[in-house]
This record gives structure tokens, C-alpha cells and sequence, in this order.
């Protein structure tokens, strides 16, 4: 198979902070959700979430001094917003069970067609895994969107029809950003591609998911 010119990390954050609602309260983790809170834009109020008991934060700007006080659950640095709010983590875990998340965004090491995510354990005896909220999120948030490689590192899929990793949440995934496409799990269909990247043929990305793609009327372009 032909070389593919996959998305940036960048890019794929750009096109998933494009897509936020304005006046949404978000969620974002580890790795390229974390990217995601650098590139929402700035006349949209999107509210991020952190499950250690912020409400209203941002990355620190270059140069900004960083407040040791002032952390999210990833331990990175953060800066309050305007109208932000501090509390204790039993309230943050209670807006995450409770449905007041619009989205919570997080990556994943496989998702299946149904929409079952596992997101915190390869099963690796000598890993050490780390679920934090992830499990309170994925069952409380309106839109669970994952952001991901398309593939593991060797090449491996990671759209299946089954998980075989211990699962994070059953049917909760509302949409895949890969780089190689945009994806929504759709009930009584599985995966339905609404994006690929530019370049990239449909029979390329099949070629590279466990499960069966399915196709919307029409397919945008994602430009790198």
C-alpha cells in the first residue's frame, strides 16, 4: 500500500475545536484533546471542565507564569477565566455523572461499531493503568468524542467491531476524529465516515479498520 498522508496532531485538534458548539461545557483530556482547549476559538464561550474542580480554565499562555496552585487532572498548569469556578471533586464528579457535561473529550486505544470505548487498560501485566474519571465521563456527558491515531503504532486497528480491551463505557462514543477521518457512531449502523483526510481513499481507510465503514452522502475533505 501506498504511503498515507495522515493529519497532524494539530490539525486534528483544529478540526474538533471547529466542531464545539458555542456555549458548550467541555471535558478534554490527555494527549490530543488537550490540544483541542489551543485551538477553540475565542468568540465562541466554550466552558472546559476539569475533573480535579475547575470550571472555566485555559492553557497558559507562552511566557505566562504558571500559578502552583492552579492545575488540571493531566497536573499541566492552567489559568482561570473569567466567571470560573473552584470546588471540591466530589461536586466536579457530580456535573460529570449528572448529564451538565455537553461533551467530554478523550482519546481511546480501541473503539468498537457500537460505540463501546476502552480507553485505560491494554491489559499489559506490566503497565500501570490509570482510569481516573474516565469511566464517570464517558457514562455522564452528552457527546463522548474521541480523538486517536487511526491505527497503533505496528498498524493495528483500532476501529473494531469488538473491543478486546476491558472496556471504559458500553455504546457511549458519539464520534471518532482519527487521522485519517471523521467518523459518528450512528445505532443500527456502526461507523458512518462524514470526513477523510485529503488524499486518502475510501479502500485506504477500510483497508486499515477491523470493522465494516459505512459512508454519508457527502464525505467532506479534510484539508492538512
Amino acid at each position: 500500500m501506498a504511503e498515507i498522508r495522515k493529519l497532524s496532531r494539530q490539525r486534528l485538534a483544529q478540526i474538533v475545536a471547529d466542531e464545539i458548539p458555542d456555549g458548550s461545557y467541555v471535558n478534554v483530556g490527555l494527549g490530543i484533546p488537550t490540544l483541542v482547549a489551543r485551538y477553540l476559538d475565542p468568540a465562541k464561550e466554550v466552558i472546559l471542565h476539569s475533573e480535579n474542580g475547575i470550571l472555566g480554565l485555559r492553557g497558559l499562555r507562552a511566557g505566562e507564569p504558571g500559578d502552583v496552585d492552579l492545575i488540571n487532572a493531566s497536573k499541566e498548569h492552567v489559568q482561570l477565566v473569567p466567571g470560573s469556578s473552584i470546588c471540591e471533586q466530589s461536586t466536579s464528579f457530580a456535573m460529570m455523572r449528572g448529564g451538565h457535561l455537553d461533551a467530554t473529550i478523550l482519546g481511546a486505544f480501541q473503539v468498537a461499531a457500537n460505540g463501546d470505548i476502552a480507553s485505560w487498560s491494554t491489559g499489559d501485566p506490566d503497565a500501570v493503568p490509570g482510569i481516573g474519571g474516565a469511566m464517570d465521563l464517558v457514562a455522564g456527558a452528552r457527546r463522548v468524542i474521541v480523538t486517536m491515531e487511526h491505527t497503533t503504532r505496528d498498524g493495528r486497528p483500532k476501529l473494531l467491531s469488538r473491543c478486546v480491551f476491558p472496556l471504559t463505557g458500553c455504546g457511549v462514543v458519539t464520534s471518532v476524529y482519527t487521522d485519517l477521518a471523521a467518523i459518528d457512531v450512528v445505532p443500527g449502523r456502526g461507523f458512518v465516515v462524514r470526513g477523510l483526510a485529503e488524499g486518502v481513499s475510501r479502500d485506504a481507510v477500510q483497508a486499515l479498520t477491523e470493522a465494516p465503514l459505512h459512508w454519508a452522502e457527502d464525505v467532506a475533505v479534510l484539508a492538512h
